[in-house]
Formats: C-alpha cells, structure tokens, sequence
C-alpha cells in the first residue's frame, strides 16, 4: 500500500470502525475537503491501517478561536496527561476542542490548550538555587548531583512534570544539608573544585567525599556545596 501524499495536511492512520464522514467531523474538516485530498480512495473501502490524508483547515479565522495555545499531539499522549502538564481541567481541554475523540489521538493532531503557553511556575521563593536543565537532566540524577532528593525538589518546584523535564527549563534545587564538620559553601563565578581547595586548605578529593554524586566539571553559580571546616 503506497503513502499517499498530503502537502499542507497530515497522514491518518485508518482505525476500526472509521468512516470519512467521521474524519470530517472529528477533525473539523469538510467531507469534500477530504475526499478532495485522497484522490482514488474509495470511501466505502477504508481498511484498517491505511494511510489517508486530512487536509488542514482552509486559511482564515477558525469558528471558534483557541482561548489558549495550539498543542500538537507526540507519542503517548492523552488529554489526562495534557492536564496534569498544562494544569488545566480534562473537561476545560474537552470543551475547547469540540468534536475531537479523546480516545482517538493521532500523532501531528492540532489541538488547542485552553491556556497561556506553559512558563516558569509561580514559586513564591527558591529555598536553594535556580538550575537550568541540560540535556540528560533527569530529578534523580539532579537530586544526587546536588545533595538532596527527588521528593525535595518536587516538593519546592509545585506543577512539574517529573517525566516532561525540558531543556532550558528552570527549577528550584533546594538547600544542601551538609554533614558535621563541614560548611555549606555557595558556588560563585569562575570557581573550580581545586580553587575551593585551596580556599579552604583542603582537598578536591575530601570536598567531593562529604558531596557524593558532584561533578566536579558541571559547577553551577548558586550552587550549595559542603566543603570540610578548616583546621
């Protein structure tokens, strides 16, 4: 079965029990619009698993405006998931999205967020620092790279999503608790593991002893470290 092409739409996966008619409805396009755009497709022989192309909506305004942001849909998601992420009501993404089956998402469907786009969540204060993600970040590697744990930072950056960590995206890492007989020392500007060393007539070894999981080559401004008091 060869792809069909579809410039300016997507490619829909035929499921049990879909009908042309119903791809017009649930996608917000005309019957015509879609019989147009899949020339030598007989709408009466749809077969599971065929390829058929639903051309987007013509240009101009849309009957109903998106009170939030487009979302295109990705692998695994659901509505349920979409809330939890945009902290919006199931029933609020439902209600803008009139005609779209919640069971039946496809991969590159448009679907509105009734929402401003997501930004940093509204953390009254840091207790700790702020972090920028990297790629390859995840809480369990942050919470052992900086002392603490994953309940900790959840706990101090409301609304995240500990599975949807997005590079660029900043949290709130929460003060170190240093163990007896050393200090909580702030990372600041140009400073290397062997410079806090010296500072405090100590070692790199003994500092990254009593600070388990550190990278010495990924020191963060702000960052909490434990450094051995001096003698």
């Amino acid at each position: 079965m060869s792809i069909p092409s579809c410039p300016g739409g997507f490619l829909y996966t035929i499921q049990a029990g879909d009908t042309f008619f119903q791809l017009s409805q649930r996608f917000g396009v005309s019957l015509n619009a879609i019989l147009a755009a899949n020339p030598g497709v007989a709408p009466e022989s749809l077969q599971i698993g065929q390829l058929v192309c639903i051309p987007t909506t013509p240009p101009g305004p849309p009957p109903t405006p998106c009170p939030g942001f487009i979302y295109i849909i990705q692998a695994g998601d659901t509505f349920f998931e979409l809330s939890q992420r945009f902290n919006v009501p199931v029933d609020a993404i439902l209600a803008a999205n009139p005609g779209v089956d919640p069971q039946k998402l496809q991969i590159g469907q448009a679907v509105c967020i009734p929402t401003a786009p997501p930004g940093p969540p509204p953390v009254p204060e840091c207790p700790g620092f702020i972090y920028t993600v990297k790629a390859g970040d995840t809480l369990f590697s942050l919470a052992k790279q900086f002392g603490t744990t994953v309940k900790a930072i959840t706990d101090v950056n409301p609304g995240i999503d500990p599975r949807h960590l997005a590079i660029g995206q900043k949290i709130c890492i929460p003060k170190r608790r240093c163990p007896q007989g050393t200090s909580v020392y702030v990372v600041k500007k140009g400073d290397t593991l062997s410079a806090i060393a010296r500072q405090f007539n100590t070692t790199v070894q003994e500092i990254v002893k009593v600070n388990p999981g550190i990278d010495p080559n990924r020191l963060v401004i702000g960052q909490e470290i434990c450094v051995p008091k001096k003698a």
